[in-house]
């Protein structure tokens, strides 16, 4: 086990995966920063925010469950609502099995833990074609997963203990969107993703009133359908090659 640990490390596709999830780095801590500061103000004691951040490991769902642990919500709205934020990952989860699906349970278990947005879109720019048992696909994985957690949970774990510093009205947050902003924007390389991510934008503001953050949902299936409907009734024209 040990060794395989060093060899996945000391992989070179593992260096450059990290080295390009550095560039969002910072986005993803302010948003960590402002998500530890949030949980110890919605009410919750250390320990609990502690546990809360290093278990759940995910931003969105944390920050929508927070005003509803400081209003005494039952726990199946809490549950229900942290459900529903998260469902975005089944889709996600259904294209990684096509990489990792043939890992064992207990690894295919841990790339579920750590798998996140970020790491999700910049690994299929890197590999776009799934290709099992490829040396060079867990190696990138865990490179830009390692820096992405390590990112998060640190300035997490800061805010948590520096709550009564630093204000919320900061608004550092928003840099975390603005970073999964640019690398979706770096994907939009034809026109059926221009189209998807133009569908996706539009659903996501139209159903932005549903409840439990439902739009996200709404969003990529309406992106989903339409990069299919797009690829069976316009598909792109291959250029002529010389």
């Amino acid at each position: 086990m040990s060794s395989s640990i060093a060899a996945t490390w000391r992989h070179p596709e593992f260096k450059n995966s990290a080295r390009e999830m550095m560039g969002i780095g910072l986005g993803i801590s302010a948003w960590g920063l402002v998500t530890g500061v949030a949980m110890v103000k919605s009410g919750l004691s250390v320990p609990l925010a502690l546990l809360m951040s290093l278990v759940v490991f995910a931003g969105s769902s944390q920050l929508a469950a927070l005003p509803l642990l400081a209003s005494g919500a039952p726990m199946w709205v809490l549950w229900a609502t942290a459900f529903c934020v998260n469902l975005r990952f089944v889709i996600f989860s259904v294209q990684w099995r096509m990489y990792f699906g043939h890992l064992p349970l207990l690894q295919r278990l841990s790339v579920g833990y750590f798998a996140a947005d970020l790491n999700y879109v910049a690994f299929m720019r890197r590999f776009p074609e799934p290709k099992q048992q490829a040396s060079d696909q867990l190696p990138y994985f865990w490179g830009g997963a390692s820096w992405t957690w390590i990112s998060w949970q640190v300035p997490a774990i800061i805010g948590i203990f520096a709550a009564d510093r630093v204000p919320t009205e900061w608004g550092l947050g928003f840099a975390g969107v603005l970073a999964l902003l640019g690398l979706a924007l770096s994907l939009l390389k034809d026109r059926n993703a221009w189209v998807s991510g133009g569908v996706a934008c539009c659903a996501a503001v139209a159903a932005y009133g549903l409840p439990l953050r439902l739009n996200i949902l709404v969003a990529i299936a309406a992106a989903v359908a339409a990069g299919l409907l797009m690829e069976h009734w316009l598909p792109e024209r291959e250029e002529a090659k010389p």
